[in-house]
């Protein structure tokens, strides 16, 4: 089917132009599926994009390039980075809510699970998915090359390399990446702006900061040479942009139950040289825990969410500068060099002799969970990509927004987490010391956001929404980037969606004012009050019960 048309005579000539279409694109005796919606990426917040659309009676198809939903909620990411908890309504917290039954939590905590097993995200997200009605294609990524055909400022076909092919009223990219937004050559960026382009104190190269930080001196070199995982690049002037991008890891889930581990595995091109600088870093402080290097996240059924901590992690710093622009290729090389370094690392912190025998038994107490990722060798399929292109939309939000100017004319949701970047790069100093560079940790108070940040400029796409790869600078990317408010935000795409099509608008022309109107009585938050969430809970399960 192409386009709803109810008389003969007037589909005709959509065919014709459907065809002629599909011919320039390469695609000729193919039949492009017609949609509403198409949703590119299924993150958890271009999940939420498809079951927020479908709920507004929207046919939608969500297109995922890899085998599994719910991107970092449902492959690592567990331990859930809310910030203040009362800000987190709509779909976003019908998604905990539905965590918190899973796991038949008690009243006094409103039912309400923030930290998830990932398996169990996964199936919440597949329920969500299906009792909306959206269809949900997997294996189905853009091609690469011609993926999206634009005509009069509109994107009218995606295909993907599978062959198969999809025109709709509405698009929106909820990848990590932002593919889709690149491809129809929408205005975007990447890496860091200096702090004079937005006035942001917070912005570009950052001086040295004291956290994840080497609180010794090193010497960067043996025989001369520079130690393995350090940049012989200089870090930059201090407020200076550059291209770089804060680092990438695995959230990896641990368990401490015998009867659910997997033992550590040994990367095929295991090299120890490699961790020699955290091997020094283990000989001066000989008193680091496991806590110290690694942070452990508690998560239901005896597990843990594994992330980064301290100097010398599960981030792989530097590793990720090429994937916002690598190509498909590229970025495949880029996955490996980072799984291959995270388990190098794990093998090191419980195998190596070099390593404390105390650390070397914590680590041992735990192992891979055996019930997680089990299609992946117990490994998360989906790689931490913090932060990769950025839109430069209607509105760019900036330090300001997120600091002083917290009140928005077109409110779709809050956020409040930290603005919070990891390290970007690993340097040596003018003193000759190892030292990282890059990490951003400051609180922000809680604020709105804005709905102009999901749009193109006008004139560039006018029925694309991009709630992941969103319009604002690294420093506010920062909080933004945290998965309740991707999800948040892909609730008012999906609402925003179903006002474009039934007004016959661009996205850009939505009327802001109905769409705050409807997202606030299916339980968004827009005001930050300890009650507030309690009263949007209540809307929620009035509509899901």
């Amino acid at each position: 089917m192409l386009l709803p048309c109810k008389s003969r005579a007037r589909r005709r000539p959509f065919r014709i132009a459907a065809a002629l279409l599909l011919s320039a694109c390469g695609l000729a005796g193919q039949t492009a599926a017609s949609y509403d919606v198409v949703v590119y990426g299924g993150t958890a917040g271009g999940a939420i994009t498809a079951v927020s659309a479908a709920r507004m009676g929207l046919k939608t198809v969500l297109l995922e390039p890899g085998r599994h939903v719910g991107g970092m909620v449902s492959s690592g990411l567990s331990h859930t980075d809310v910030g203040k908890r009362e800000v987190i309504g709509g779909d976003s917290l019908e998604f905990y809510w539905r965590a918190g039954t899973y796991y038949s939590l008690p009243q006094y905590l409103q039912d309400i699970a923030w930290y998830v097993e990932p398996h169990v995200a996964e199936n919440i997200f597949q329920t969500m998915l299906r009792e909306a009605g959206v269809t949900v294609l997997y294996g189905h990524r853009l091609r690469e090359k011609d993926g999206v055909t634009m005509q009069g400022g509109r994107v009218v076909l995606l295909a993907t390399e599978n062959g198969d092919s999809f025109t709709a009223k509405i698009f929106a990219d909820a990848s990590y990446e932002g593919d889709l937004m690149a491809a129809a050559r929408v205005t975007y960026t990447w890496g860091r702006e200096s702090q004079a382009q937005y006035h942001e104190s917070l912005a570009g190269v950052r001086d040295e900061t004291p956290k994840h930080q080497f609180l010794v001196n090193l010497k960067p070199d043996a025989n001369g040479k520079l130690l393995p995982e350090i940049s012989g690049s200089p870090a930059g002037v201090p407020g200076s942009a550059d291209r770089k991008v804060q680092a990438y890891n695995f959230r990896m889930v641990f368990s401490d139950d015998p009867a659910n581990q997997a033992p550590y595995p040994k990367p095929e091109r295991y090299d120890p040289q490699r961790y020699e600088l955290f091997r020094r870093l283990l000989e001066r402080q000989p008193g680091l825990r496991m806590a110290d290097v690694l942070s452990i996240g508690p998560i239901p059924n005896h597990k843990a969410d594994i992330n980064n901590n301290g100097p010398f992690s599960t981030d792989y710093i530097g590793g990720s500068w090429e994937f916002p622009e690598g190509s498909y290729a590229r970025r495949a090389e880029i996955y490996r060099a980072h799984e291959d370094y995270t388990k190098g690392l794990l093998w090191f912190l419980s195998h190596d002799p070099a390593v404390p025998a105390n650390l070397r038994a914590e680590m041992n107490r735990w192992g891979l969970a055996k019930d997680e990722f089990t299609d992946n060798g117990n490994f998360p399929w989906q790689l931490y990509i913090r932060e990769a292109r950025r839109m430069i939309g209607e509105y760019v939000m900036t330090q300001q927004d997120i600091q002083t100017d917290l009140r928005k004319p077109d409110a779709i949701g809050m956020g409040s987490y930290n603005s919070d970047s990891h390290n970007v790069q690993r340097v040596v100093n003018a003193a000759g010391f190892v030292r990282n560079e890059g990490d951003m940790q400051v609180p922000v108070t809680p604020y709105q956001i804005p709905y102009r940040i999901l749009v193109p400029k006008r004139g560039e796409a006018s029925n694309l929404l991009v709630p992941v790869c969103f319009s604002a600078s690294h420093v506010a990317y920062s909080t933004l980037r945290m998965e309740p408010q991707y999800m948040i935000l892909g609730h008012a795409a999906g609402v925003a969606a179903a006002l474009a099509i039934r007004g016959g608008s661009s996205v850009q022309d939505v009327d802001t004012k109905e769409l705050t109107r409807m997202l606030v009585s299916q339980g968004a938050i827009l005001e930050y009050a300890p009650s507030g969430q309690s009263a949007a809970l209540a809307r929620i399960r009035a509509q899901r019960n």
